[in-house]
Order: C-alpha cells, then sequence, then structure tokens
C-alpha cells in the first residue's frame, strides 16, 4: 500500500512537471510569432527568408530527436533531458540579443537543437510512470502545457511589444528565466525509473535489446508516423503563420491578434482531455482518431476559404479541439501500445522527428507559396491535402489484436 502511494504521488508530479516543461517550450517558441513583422523590418527580409526562421529553428530540433532518445535509452534519459533543457534556456536569452539576421539565425538553431533532446526521453519518462489505464489521458495533460504554452508565448510578445512598446528581444530575457527556473525543478523532482520499476528481460532472463529495425516493421507504428507528419504540417502551417495571415489578410492586430490566434490552444484543451479520456474508455485509439483528423482537415480549410470572421472563428477553435495538439496523445498512446518497453524513448524520439520533419517544411514552404501567390490560401490548402493523406493512414491502423496491458508486463509495477 506504501509503494502504491508512492507511486500514484511520483506520476502526478511527473505530470504536472512535464507540463510546465511544455509551457516554457512552447510559449519560448511562440514569442517569435507575434513579432515577426518586427523581426521582418528590422532585418530587411522577405517573407521566405521569415519563414526560414522557424524552419531553422525546428531543423535544429528535428535532428535532435532521434539521438537524445537513443542515447536516453542507453545512458539516462534524466541526464539528457536537464541539462539539455537548461541550455535552451541560456540560449533563448542569447538568440534573443544577436544584432544580425544571420547570428539570429545560428543561436535559433542551437535553440531548436537543445529543445529537440526533451521528447522522446520525455515520453519515455512519462509513459513508464503514468498508469496503463490513465496513459491516453495523462499524455493528454502533459499535451495540455503546448496548448497553454502557445498561448502564453502570443500574449507575451503581444503585450510587451505592441502594447507596451518595448523592444522585441524583451520576450526572449522573460522566456529565458522561466525556462531556467522549470528546469531546477525538473532536476529536482525527475527520477530515470518510477518506484517498483523492475528493468524489461529477454526470454532468456537476460536484459532485454531494442533493435531499432524492428520499429519499421511494425505497421501501426509507421502508420502513426504518416499521420503526425501530416498533422503536424499543418498545425505549423497555422503555428508559424496564423498571427502574419490575421494582420496581412484580415487586418487584425495587437492583442486582438493574441486573443484570436489563442483559440486554437486554448480550445485544445477540452479536446485533448474529452478524447483522451474517451481513447482510455474505449481501449482503442483507431475510432477516436476517425473522427478527430477529418475535423481537423475541415476546420484546416475553412480558415482561408470563408471571408466570414465568425467562420474564421468557429474553424479556429474546431481545429483546436481536433487538431494537432488533441491528435498528440492518441498518437502517442498508439506508440506506446506498440513499442517495445525497452525502446520507449527511441521510439518516441523516431515518431517526433518524422512528425516534426514537417515543422522544417511548413514554415519555408508556406513564405515560398506566399512570395509566388500574393497569399497564404495555398499554403493552407497544402496543409488540408496532407490531412487526407493522414485520415487514409488512420483507417489503415489495426487494431483488431489490440489488448490493454501489452507491453506492460516485465516492465513497471505503479498501481
Amino acid at each position: 500500500m506504501e509503494n502504491k502511494k508512492l507511486s500514484n504521488s511520483y506520476w502526478i508530479k511527473i505530470v504536472i512537471v512535464f507540463t510546465l516543461g511544455w509551457i516554457a517550450i512552447y510559449a519560448t517558441r511562440t514569442i517569435l510569432n507575434p513579432i515577426m513583422t518586427n523581426i521582418q523590418s528590422e532585418f530587411s527580409i522577405n517573407a521566405a527568408q521569415l519563414g526560414l526562421i522557424s524552419s531553422l529553428f525546428f531543423l535544429g530540433y528535428t535532428a535532435t530527436q532521434i539521438p537524445s532518445g537513443f542515447l536516453g535509452d542507453k545512458f539516462g534519459r534524466k541526464k539528457m533531458i536537464i541539462p539539455a533543457f537548461i541550455g535552451f534556456g541560456i540560449l533563448a536569452i542569447i538568440s534573443g540579443q544577436m544584432v544580425t539576421f544571420y547570428m539570429f539565425l545560428m543561436m535559433w538553431f542551437l535553440t531548436g537543437m537543445f529543445q529537440g533532446v526533451f521528447y522522446g526521453p520525455q515520453y519515455g519518462l512519462s509513459s513508464e510512470a503514468i498508469p496503463q489505464k490513465r496513459l491516453t489521458l495523462g499524455s493528454a495533460i502533459i499535451n495540455s502545457g503546448m496548448a497553454i504554452g502557445m498561448s502564453a508565448g502570443y500574449w507575451i510578445s503581444s503585450i510587451t511589444v505592441q502594447e507596451m512598446d518595448m523592444s522585441w528581444r524583451t520576450p526572449f530575457w522573460i522566456m529565458g528565466v522561466i525556462v531556467i527556473v522549470i528546469g531546477i525543478i525538473m532536476w529536482i523532482i525527475v527520477k530515470e525509473h518510477p518506484p517498483g520499476y523492475q528493468a524489461p528481460t529477454s526470454e532468456s532472463g537476460a536484459p532485454a535489446k531494442l533493435k531499432v529495425s524492428e520499429l519499421f516493421k511494425n505497421r501501426n507504428l509507421i502508420l502513426a508516423f504518416i499521420t503526425i507528419f501530416c498533422s503536424i504540417y499543418g498545425f505549423f502551417v497555422i503555428l508559424t503563420w496564423l498571427p502574419y495571415y490575421l494582420e496581412t489578410a484580415r487586418g487584425i492586430s495587437g492583442s486582438s491578434v493574441a486573443f484570436v490566434s489563442s483559440l486554437v490552444p486554448w480550445a485544445s484543451i477540452p479536446g485533448m482531455l474529452f478524447f483522451g479520456w474517451l481513447s482510455d474508455k474505449l481501449g482503442k485509439q483507431r475510432p477516436v482518431l476517425l473522427v478527430m483528423v477529418p475535423l481537423a482537415f475541415l476546420s484546416t480549410i475553412s480558415i482561408v476559404l470563408f471571408d466570414q470572421m465568425w467562420v474564421l472563428y468557429v474553424s479556429l477553435i474546431v481545429y483546436g479541439i481536433v487538431g494537432k495538439l488533441s491528435t498528440n496523445p492518441v498518437l502517442i498512446a498508439v506508440v506506446a501500445n506498440n513499442a517495445p518497453r525497452v525502446g520507449l524513448a527511441t521510439s518516441f524520439g523516431i515518431y517526433n522527428f518524422i512528425g516534426m520533419s514537417a515543422s522544417i517544411l511548413a514554415p519555408y514552404i508556406t513564405g515560398f507559396i506566399t512570395d509566388v501567390t500574393g497569399n497564404l490560401d495555398m499554403g493552407f490548402y497544402l496543409a488540408g491535402g496532407l490531412l487526407i493523406v493522414g485520415i487514409i493512414a488512420v483507417f489503415l491502423l489495426d487494431e483488431s489484436g489490440y489488448k490493454r496491458v501489452e507491453h506492460v508486463e516485465k516492465s513497471i509495477n505503479i498501481i
């Protein structure tokens, strides 16, 4: 009974501290978006170069996904995420002080690399600590930090720069300090394994070893990889370009941009919690995703397809409820239910590497399309087209032989 209480207490702490981690990560990313016009003006760059800022950031972020997951499984996941988390806070501060465009690009790229270490080891740690029957819901709560951080980043930049007329560099200072403080809290709380952990073993009794090639022989894992790529592409079109679109195409400016842009992350919080609960209740993810991804497609193209402002608002709210932020916990459950326990961090690293490859492409391609066509519409339609591919991938998921406790035996005793 004492061990059960300790275990329950630990996984709740893990959920809280990792939620704070994602708040910090997404807030640091999105402070950039409301001040894109300020940066464009100061450095005298075009839309494609403006999109390159985010593309290079996510190139760095994506490049560290697989190595950090593999090294986390091999040497310790806590050893990977704590120094990198504090490091990205320091680099965020430095990035905001750069005086030339290419110096800013370089430091922002490095900030992305340090951020990228977090994903695989973090979800490896949390998937190991959260009880299986609460895995999707627990992951959804952690994921809600992304939504809160996304909104916080919009507000921090909009208020300090556009409302209070501070330098566009100020938000980088604010977020850098916050990140370092959260990193210290994480260092105190996070453990490498939860109470009662038992290392996975092979049939012979020897410690189990991961064969990375086996991950790419699993049909459901491959389909999850395809789905997250398509979902993330559309999400980063919206994340990167929505404030710019609101200012240039809809005539919305100042704190109103932050309010409208925040409809997506705030709507995603009840969405991810509801669909996370529903997925855990059903014990399957495919039926839930077959509702979410088609609705994400419709809401994405509706942002630019209709001129009425009320349609824009409804589209953003619906996208928030069913879009990437809400589908991610469900897809995380797909990965956790199909990946070997000995290689959870590596599996999540590959999953996010493939998904975040879209984050490299989406900002630049959308900026390039904008330069060629003169508006952002085609960029949003392309994002919608990829979501159709995601719908097909979800349809092909096979959960016919799925067992609720699969892969849990021989691993952990948390409840």
